[in-house]
């Protein structure tokens, strides 16, 4: 029933299911309670305090999750709407013949940025099945028309990812989502101290990718979407918390290039059970690069970070990459069902979610 209703919606303007994803966005934000807090704490933190600035920001999120029916079950017609003024930045990557880890974060439409890079060479993301066996369908479904590499996001999974990045492919994943204790460091965002994952810097450290930000901003109209991209300087910093940070840093420009489609309303600040407590953030740092297509490095992390050891079974997988100077890869999706990042239900199968 679910699928056939995503089939109904698949067939309806872009421009409609924007338009009516933005007024339900704003409905659900109008009634009080956590997410509204949050989406507003979150955005904020950010220096964007306005009022008006958040209800846009709910309205993009309703925009998010009625255009994944159209990504989905309507890739060619989908990607057809894509266009990009970064596409240099891919292109210079793939011209050192070396693999690509792709990032991407809760911004935009982050479904049809990993679409649009398996057109041109093998992609490779992960997947949660869904917990929710009535959303099966719907994702079997999405990830059928994807033309994307999907992997478990178990121990095999990222063996999967490191066998990809050292033949020199590309590999996709979500670099915003809180990890659970032992996967992650404390590092700033937006100011804030946030638990950050480690598994995208120990990938690039230990295979030798280039790691690039991507993300798919909304355009006006139902125009369709713009691919950005920015490549993260190296070499990379050697120490977790560095990296993490840098990691960060990268995201927090590519959202300020459109910031309403951040999905400002997830926990990302969350402490996860057993983790140490996040230590103050250092005083932010004036950045002219907003809209750069790589990022400056960080300043050292404060000593006083509280670091963890990674989750031993990605540890374990990782064992089989190869030295530091070997090819180098790319980015995967999160356990979001197909109302995106903003509900926890099983991942989507495109890059980041």
């Amino acid at each position: 029933m679910l699928l056939f209703l995503f089939r109904l919606l698949s067939h309806l303007p872009l421009s409609v299911l924007h338009g009516a994803g933005r007024i339900a966005g704003r409905l659900v934000y109008a009634l009080p309670g956590k997410y509204r807090d949050r989406l507003c704490a979150n955005a904020a933190q950010a220096g964007y305090a306005d009022p008006a600035f958040a209800r846009r920001a709910a309205g993009e999120a309703g925009a998010m999750i009625l255009e994944l029916p159209r990504v989905w079950l309507r890739n060619e017609d989908s990607l057809g709407r894509v266009v990009s003024d970064d596409e240099h930045v891919v292109q210079a990557a793939r011209a050192e013949n070396r693999g690509i880890l792709y990032l991407t974060p809760h911004l935009g439409c982050f479904e049809i940025t990993a679409r649009h890079l398996a057109r041109g060479a093998p992609l490779t993301v992960m997947y949660r099945p869904p917990r929710k066996t009535w959303l099966a369908p719907v994702m079997e479904a999405a990830r059928g028309s994807s033309g994307l590499i999907a992997v478990p996001a178990t121990t095999k999974g990222v063996r999967e990812f490191v066998r990809a990045l050292r033949r020199g492919e590309a590999v996709g994943m979500l670099p915003d989502q809180a990890p659970g204790v032992g996967d992650g460091v404390w590092a700033p965002f937006f100011g804030r101290m946030a638990y950050t994952v480690t598994l995208p810097g120990r990938l690039a450290s230990q295979t030798g990718v280039a790691v690039i930000l991507t993300a798919g901003e909304r355009l006006p109209r139902g125009q369709g979407w713009r691919i950005h991209y920015v490549r993260v300087p190296e070499p990379l910093p050697q120490d977790p918390e560095r990296q993490a940070a840098l990691f960060n840093a990268a995201m927090e420009t590519l959202i300020r290039r459109f910031p309403e489609q951040y999905l400002w309303s997830y926990n990302r600040y969350k402490t996860p059970r057993g983790a140490p407590p996040a230590p103050e953030a250092a005083p932010p740092e004036a950045s002219s690069s907003e809209d750069s297509s790589s990022v400056a490095l960080p300043p050292e992390a404060p000593s006083s970070v509280a670091s963890s050891s990674v989750a031993s079974a990605p540890k374990a997988s990782l064992s089989e990459a190869p030295p530091s100077d070997a090819p180098r890869s790319a980015a995967a999706p999160s356990d979001a069902p197909p109302s995106g990042p903003a509900s926890r239900g099983g991942s989507p199968p495109g890059a980041g979610t």
